[in-house]
């Protein structure tokens, strides 16, 4: 009997989600920056990307306020901010496939 262990399936390119969808303590890399809707202010994308939040950066959500309801706090790199909700809205991110042993 061979002994076989499953390959990871490589993300979708078009498997980017918002990242108040993201789970606790999943990581994932920033896709794109934009207003969720009208009633986001014009310079919050911009706001965002001076925080750090620019393609190809590593976020991951560290913890959710009670209730899983806004704030959210959000490492990238090695700072942590707390975001409300319709900002992480803003943030298209693609989930990293864990690294398996």
């Amino acid at each position: 009997m061979l002994d076989h262990c499953p390959q990871p399936i490589p993300p979708a390119a078009d498997a980017d989600i918002p990242l108040v969808d993201l789970a606790p303590g999943a990581s994932a890399r920033v896709v794109s920056v934009t207003s969720a809707d009208s009633r986001a202010p014009a310079e919050l994308g911009r706001r965002l990307a001076e925080l750090g939040f620019l393609p190809g950066e590593a976020v991951r959500i560290v913890a959710r306020g009670l209730l899983s309801r806004a704030p959210i706090a959000v490492r990238i790199g090695t700072a942590t901010f707390a975001l409300r909700l319709f900002e992480a809205a803003c943030i298209r991110v693609c989930p990293e496939q864990p690294q398996l042993p």
